[in-house]
Formats: C-alpha cells, structure tokens, sequence
C-alpha cells in the first residue's frame, strides 16, 4: 500500500509521536517509525486513553525499539526463504522444544542464531507448520485476514442498563482478556479473576505493577478447574459476562463451556483466541499482530505486543455494543484478525520530524488482591445471584 501524509486536522503522527508508539517501533538506534500512526487515531474511538492503554506495559518495563526482535525479547522476524514469518520463544517449554524443532542437539545457550539459519533455508509456511507441531507460538506475515468478531446467539435477550452492576468472570490471562475485564470493571461492572491454583495467570510471576495495573480492580477466586469444576460452572451459570481466553477444548472436555453451563437469559460470552476458534495455534501480541500484518516499515515489529491490547479493546467494545442488543450471544475474537483490520487502516510515510518521547508508565493506585484471597465474597455473590427472582 502506498503510503499517504497523515490527517492535519487530528495530526496522527503527532500524536504517535507523543504517546510512546512511535518510540517502540523501528530500528533500534535508527529514526523511529511513524508508518502505523492511524492505529492510535482509530484506538481512540474505543477508548480516550488508548495511547496509555497500547504503551502501559512497555512503559512500567522501560521498553524500548528493537527493530526486528520484539520489545520485549520474546519474539523475533525472521527471514524464510520467501518472505517474513516470526517466532516466539516466551515460555521454558517454547525454548525446551527449539532442539526438536531444528532436529538438533547442538543449538547452543542461545537459540535464536541456530533458529535463523534454519528458517533461512525453509518456506515461510513450513517454519509454522513445523512450530505449530510443538506448539511454538509462530505464525507468517500477513497471513490472517480482517475480520469482526464472529457472533452466535446462545441465549434469549434481555434488557441492560450499561455495565454498571453486572458480573464479569474473567477467566483469561496475560493482557486482552484482562484489559477487556479492566474496561468492564472501570464502566462499573464487578469483575472476578478466576485462576487455577496450578495454572495461575502468568504475568503474576512477572512485573507486579503491570499485573496490578491490568487486575487491580477486580476480585480474586482461585480454584482446581478439574476438581472444583461443580463450583466454578455456578459462578459461570450466575454471571452476566465471561472472559475466556483457553483453547475451546480445555473448558469443554470440563463441560464448562457456553454450551455446557446452564443458560442466562443475556449473558455474553467472549472467546478471544489466536488465530480463531477452528485453530489451535497459541499466539501471543507480537507473533499474532505480524500474522495480521501489522508491523513497522521493513518490516520490523510495530509497538509492543500490539495485538493484545487492541484485542482487549475490541473485545470491550463488543461487549458494550452486545449489551445494547441485549446480549445473549458467545463473541469470538482473534487476536490476528484484529491486527489484519488495524493494519488495513491507511499507512502514513514512515518517517516524521514530530518529536518522540518514550512511553510512560501508568499510575497505578491499587494493588491486585492476592491468589484468591476473594474466595468468600465471590462464593457469597454466587449465592445472592441464584437466590434472585428470574
């Protein structure tokens, strides 16, 4: 797509430039990259602070461009013999496995010179192909298309008056799902953060104050998916809004799923997944935003995990415009079909004499509660729910 001069009346490059974008994508010691400077404009119609929304985590991190490896670390572009695809190697096992992925037992401390002489020599598609099969987080550049959130009516509509008052069982992890439960706790909603004692979410382990940051607002229950699956379909059957983020299969096999609680009339059901529902390829932001094919001029990778938050955002947005119709309805939502649709949007010329400042971190005033430390109040919620009249 030929690049075109940003918009003067709302000057997006502008305000990439001042909201930490523009300083999380390109080279690292070039120009940053202003190329995707539409993608804040559009963000803000969902949300006033978007920019800090997009930029938070890199901000409490002290993240900066690093061009072809994501701002993280986790994540790298690598060169296929016929186009881009990434890799991402965030958990033990996704390094565990790169030996096995390679045929190799010679890839060394560090894994990535090994991983980019292999990818060299195969087709994109092959390098995926192969990383699904251990279930590497990997996917090829631009392959996902743009598309809105997939909707099917699962229960009868009823009357909402906004957010306000409703529960929320947030059973996601890491950062759309979360971010999703965040705007609903922020519109008024009572939000429950639901974790497995032996599988809790991952970003406890990592920086608190992000993990405050995205959970601070909501309320803490903890328990064995397998062996107090009874307890947790109650919370599931009483709530106005579930948050679910696992592969359709791990609340399924449980009976845990839409089509398993007992019906409510209006509850919404969000499913945010990778690459879609018929998929089981893990993705996290950086791998999913190149699957849409959003990226920086280069190409190299665009913000910070960048299809996570706009997924979050997305998936509040549908919740809102699902209460309007009275709800009852499961949402599916892929993170690389909504990085496809940000990445539609019009590319400005990448480079900009606007000034550049790094992100800033969030205020964060409240703590996240402890691993269910909010296991009474939510067993009473539940209780007071089923006592209501229908």
């Amino acid at each position: 797509m030929r690049p075109v001069p940003a918009r003067r009346g709302s000057d997006s490059a502008r305000e990439w430039g001042r909201s930490g974008l523009a300083y999380l994508t390109g080279e690292p010691g070039g120009p940053p990259d202003f190329s995707r400077a539409s993608v804040l404009e559009h963000a803000r119609r969902l949300a006033p602070d978007a920019a800090t929304l997009l930029t938070g985590r890199a901000g409490l991190l002290g993240l900066g461009r690093a061009g072809r490896v994501s701002a993280g670390g986790a994540t790298q572009l690598l060169a296929a013999r016929d186009g881009w695809c990434a890799l991402t190697l965030s958990r033990p096992d996704d390094v565990g496995a790169v030996p096995a992925l390679l045929s190799s037992d010679t890839v060394g401390a560090d894994p990535w010179p090994a991983v980019h002489r292999w990818a060299a020599g195969l087709a994109a598609a092959q390098v995926v192909e192969r990383a699904a099969l251990l279930d590497i987080p990997a996917a090829v550049l631009g392959e996902a298309s743009a598309a809105p959130p997939r909707m099917r009516p699962t229960a009868p509509r009823r009357e909402f008056a906004g957010a306000a008052g409703l529960l929320v069982a947030d059973l996601s992890s890491m950062w759309a799902g979360p971010l999703c439960g965040q705007l609903l706790a922020r519109a008024g909603a009572t939000v429950v953060k639901v974790e497995s004692p032996g599988r809790p979410d991952g970003t406890r382990a990592g920086n608190q104050t992000f993990f405050d940051w995205i959970n601070g607002a909501k309320l803490s229950y903890c328990l064995d998916f397998d062996r107090q699956a009874d307890a947790l379909r109650d919370l599931l059957a009483v709530a106005d809004v579930v948050i679910e983020a696992s592969r359709p299969e791990a609340l399924a096999r449980r009976r845990l799923g839409p089509d398993d609680v007992p019906v409510q009339a209006g509850r919404i059901w969000v499913r945010i997944t990778g690459h879609g529902p018929q998929s089981r390829r893990p993705a996290f932001g950086d791998d999913a935003a190149v699957a849409g094919g959003l990226v920086g001029a280069g190409p190299v990778f665009c913000a910070d995990a960048i299809a996570d938050p706009l997924a979050g955002l997305e998936a509040g947005r549908a919740v809102l415009a699902s209460l309007n119709r009275g709800g009852g309805e499961l949402i599916e939502i892929a993170m690389a079909a909504v990085a496809a649709s940000y990445a539609a949007l019009p590319v400005c010329q990448p480079r900009s004499d606007r000034p550049v400042l790094p992100p800033q971190a969030p205020e964060v005033t409240t703590s996240a509660a402890s691993l269910g430390a909010d296991n009474d109040t939510v067993r009473r919620l539940v209780v007071e729910r089923r006592c209501l009249p229908c």
